[in-house]
């Protein structure tokens, strides 16, 4: 693992490097582990005024294995331990993966994540948290869970359910993809920098810790128009309501080619996710803590690997790759409020999650 996540202090800077470029620095459980220690060893260090995420460049060059920020959380292993030991490393993993994302959201000194490349999932978790989000021309957002089986975890509760409108209703449902410029009109990026000026801001910010945000603003460019404008109004309209079968009727109705695209692709997620993302985002959305909002997106996870859509949305989109998952339940109507309620009931107390 020591090669997975590297380390180390430049002027001021502690600086995080994701290092799995095979797989798009996907983090594994011994990365948050790791991550976690060195964040809490630097909260209390002077010598650290400010801390730098990226991911670490392939020294050999190869674009593909420079091409995103983080992939996610590696959810083949999660789907192991469904199959082999009944989940249990998969929940530790979510457990410790959430206290990173809840430490990053509560760190006194501000973090600078550069989304430069894919940024999906557990790759949103640990850049969200951050002060300062920077875009480039490269960046993708997304919250693909859905399409797995799983749910827009890593606090995408907190995060998506503040976006203006429906938008984020609209993304946590369909993992619709979204590039920097878009990011940066909706709030989830606070600066759009030319990727080849990612070094010079990390040198500057790290000899001036404190003149970090007059730092990115110099080498801020103006981002392109935002493609998702365009679709803003319909989404507010489509996704006006928190339950998933008049979402799918109000698309089903409209003679738009987004509103039959998007039908199209939310037809493709399981059903039961998308309902839970649904209630998680109404109730992330009344959090009054973003550690509240982690604990009930942990009760979620905790469930998730309990359900047969799961195993079969990993099996389908990442190890088969025939990307056709039998769901189960098959159809919105087939996921009742009961099967909702239980899987957002409290857990044993022994269980349920907690802050470091």
């Amino acid at each position: 693992m020591s090669d997975e996540v590297l380390f180390r202090v430049e002027g001021k800077a502690g600086i995080v490097s994701l290092n799995r470029p095979h797989t798009i620095h996907a983090l594994t459980h011994g990365m948050v582990l790791a991550m976690t220690d060195r964040l809490a060893a630097w909260a209390n260090d002077p010598a650290v005024a400010i801390v730098l995420i990226d991911h670490a460049v392939d020294p050999a060059g190869d674009p593909k294995l420079s091409r995103g920020f983080c992939s996610g959380g590696d959810i083949n292993l999660v789907r192991t331990s469904v199959l082999e030991d009944g989940g249990a490393a998969g929940r530790q993993f979510f457990f410790d993966e959430y206290r990173l994302n809840h430490l990053m959201f509560s760190y006194a000194k501000p973090i600078v994540a550069f989304m430069d490349g894919i940024t999906m999932g557990g790759g949103v978790g640990i850049s969200q948290p951050a002060r300062f989000r920077v875009a480039t021309e490269k960046t993708r957002f997304a919250m693909p869970e859905t399409g797995i089986g799983l749910f827009p975890d890593v606090g995408g509760g907190w995060y998506l359910s503040r976006l203006a409108g429906r938008l984020g209703r609209y993304l946590g449902l369909t993992g619709a993809r979204i590039d920097g410029a878009d990011c940066v009109a909706v709030g989830l990026a606070t600066h759009y920098l030319p990727s080849e000026a990612l070094d010079e801001a990390k040198r500057r910010i790290a000899q001036q810790p404190d003149d970090a945000a007059a730092i990115l603003d110099d080498l801020s460019i103006a981002p392109p128009d935002a493609g998702i404008g365009t679709h803003l109004a319909a989404i507010d309209r489509l996704f006006a309501s928190d339950r998933l079968e008049e979402i799918v009727a109000a698309l089903a109705a409209d003679e738009s080619d987004f509103a039959r695209e998007t039908l199209a692709t939310l037809r493709s997620k399981s059903p039961q996710t998308c309902k839970v993302a649904l209630r998680q985002l109404r109730l992330g959305g009344e959090a009054t803590s973003f550690a509240d909002n982690m604990a009930m997106e942990y009760r979620i996870a905790s469930r998730a690997l309990d359900r047969p859509d799961f195993v079969e949305g990993v099996r389908a989109v990442l190890v088969d790759k025939d990307h056709a998952p039998q769901w189960n339940p098959a159809t919105p109507e087939g996921v009742s409020e009961e099967l909702l309620d239980s899987i957002f009931a409290p857990l044993p107390a022994d269980r349920e999650w907690r802050p470091l």
